[in-house]
């Protein structure tokens, strides 16, 4: 094959986005004569979206030094610049500096810089923002907006549009901010960016709509994103982040198995050079591994998403929680909080609602909640509403307005139905429980501990499930002989277990095969939220089933 003929193969697979054809074509006709300043640029693309991003980075650095070559100062100064921003992704940031640098100095050679003077601004733009100093991005945002217009160039108008939409939604302004994203998501659904700034915008829309409680926005674009990857089978680059997102949303939904296998995914497409993804492949899992009640394992995938850089919040605090830590739970959320912008501090205002109930504080849950009621007058979205009427229920029920609790809590266990959000339907459900508890209506208490109950054993949620039975035990006693929501036959095998027999001498005792007493073992862990023979043992001996 000629070198002619590599560039017309490689340009076409560019074009139809067979990125993996892309590279082979042009990697060979490279070989055999070299590449134009224009296709090296494409072949670096090419190569980043597969996944070789060390190979691309060294792709751009030549078609950068090409350029000056031939005289393109504007050709050079954009690679310089994509150098930049690469690099900053990596979290490599004395390099990107250097490049960024670089593209400043070229500047200075034209008389008139065009649309790449613009992205000269993100740098210090995306450093105000993960800065704290959302008004002064929103000003360089806007001012790359400005030149976009100027030269008609639609990835940075649509990339300025991106950011202006995340300080936007940063200074507090959520239903201003979330419209710029479907503005620039316009661009992108219609093809008509490049595909490293469709990515971008793809993956950061989807992260600030989950930010901002839009579940419904979340899901419509992480469905156009999976479609986008979909048919780019062989990108790597922000299929991952894809792949955290749909996690995000199969454990919102109550897909445990399906968001571990997403979450799973996403891990590995970050290893193959999709680094993004790291955070959300480990947070995501993380999250399920907390609510199913394997703590080790929660804390492991946090301290992995830790590597990337952002903190594992509001998880770790409520992994604190969960291990009975609640004063340092307590400090680190408020810690947490106090320090994040305002989306943030929203994303974390309700797990710091119930730690601060846990440590004791009510005034200060009090006030979380009636922070995120303000928020929530500005910005009436049905997940943020759920969010504001539990948090709500919860001080109340702490405050003893168990009327006034139990209807904001209905309001919540109502939109979270219809969200087909399970896990927080439940709980709401079992907070219903006892406020009706408090108002003396003992028979609709239990039944609502017992759908909460049940909704937590189907999610697979040991804690929340060892929670809702402690509750029906509170209502029925704790007289001996009293297992709670074990049946008959797991009562048998509880305590067949405390004596100290074996799965094979239980089998043999109750005329049943290992597999089967394994499955009830199983089942009796999970709807104490038991994680041991020991702690089955203690257990029997205390509710009067074993001796």
């Amino acid at each position: 094959m000629s070198t002619e003929t590599g560039i017309d193969e490689g340009r076409s697979a560019f074009r139809e986005h067979r990125w993996t054809d892309a590279s082979r074509s042009y990697a060979d006709a490279d070989r055999r004569g070299g590449l134009p300043a224009a296709d090296l640029e494409r072949l670096a693309t090419a190569e980043i979206l597969t996944g070789n991003t060390a190979a691309g980075l060294e792709t751009l650095t030549r078609a950068h030094e090409e350029y000056l070559i031939v005289g393109d100062i504007t050709g050079a100064m954009r690679c310089a610049v994509w150098l930049g921003m690469h690099l900053l992704n990596l979290g490599e940031t004395a390099r990107s500096a250097g490049w960024f640098a670089r593209g400043r100095t070229l500047v200075d050679e034209l008389d008139e810089p065009g649309p790449v003077a613009g992205l000269l601004l993100f740098p210090a733009a995306l450093g105000k923002l993960y800065g704290g100093d959302a008004a002064g991005a929103l000003q360089l945002f806007t001012e790359a907006g400005s030149v976009a217009r100027k030269f008609q160039d639609r990835d940075l108008a649509a990339l300025a549009l991106l950011g202006t939409g995340q300080a936007t939604l940063m200074l507090g302004r959520a239903e201003e901010g979330l419209g710029m994203f479907d503005e620039a998501m316009v661009a992108v659904t219609a093809g008509e960016l490049s595909p490293v700034p469709s990515g971008i915008i793809y993956c950061a829309v989807i992260g600030n709509c989950h930010l901002a409680f839009d579940l419904e926005r979340a899901l419509q674009w992480t469905v156009a994103l999976d479609r986008w990857c979909r048919a780019r089978r062989d990108m790597v680059a922000f299929s991952g982040q894809c792949q955290s997102h749909r996690a995000e949303l199969f454990r919102l939904h109550g897909a445990w198995a399906e968001a571990l296998t997403a979450a799973a995914a996403a891990q590995g497409l970050a290893a193959r050079g999709d680094p993004q993804a790291l955070f959300g492949g480990f947070y995501q899992q993380g999250e399920v591994e907390r609510l199913a009640g394997k703590l080790d394992a929660a804390e492991e995938c946090y301290r992995q998403a830790a590597r990337s850089g952002w903190e594992p919040q509001p998880g770790l605090a409520l992994l604190l929680l969960a291990r009975g830590e609640a004063r340092q739970a307590q400090s680190m959320i408020r810690r947490a909080a106090e320090v994040a912008d305002a989306a943030t501090r929203c994303h974390l205002l309700p797990a710091l609602v119930e730690i601060e109930l846990a440590a004791g504080d009510p005034g200060a849950a009090r006030r979380g909640a009636d922070e995120l009621e303000t928020i929530a007058g500005q910005y009436p979205k049905p997940m943020l509403q759920a969010v504001v009427s539990q948090a709500d229920g919860a001080v109340r029920l702490a405050e003893g307005d168990a009327a006034g609790a139990s209807q904001s809590l209905r309001q919540a266990w109502r939109l979270w139905q219809k969200l087909g959000v399970p896990y927080e339907a439940g709980r709401c459900r079992a907070l219903i429980g006892r406020a009706c508890r408090d108002l003396g209506d003992e028979p609709s208490a239990l039944m609502d501990f017992e759908a909460a109950h049940a909704e937590f054993l189907e999610l697979g949620a040991a804690p929340a499930a060892a929670w809702a039975a402690s509750l029906m035990r509170a209502g029925a006693g704790e007289g001996a002989g009293t297992a709670g929501p074990l049946t008959p036959r797991e009562n048998e095998v509880l305590r067949l277990v405390a004596s100290g027999r074996g799965n094979r001498a239980i089998a043999a005792e109750l005329y049943l095969s290992e597999k089967t007493v394994a499955r009830h073992i199983s089942n009796i862990f999970l709807k104490l939220g038991l994680s041991s023979r020991a702690a089955a043992t203690s257990y029997a001996y205390e509710h009067g089933l074993a001796g």
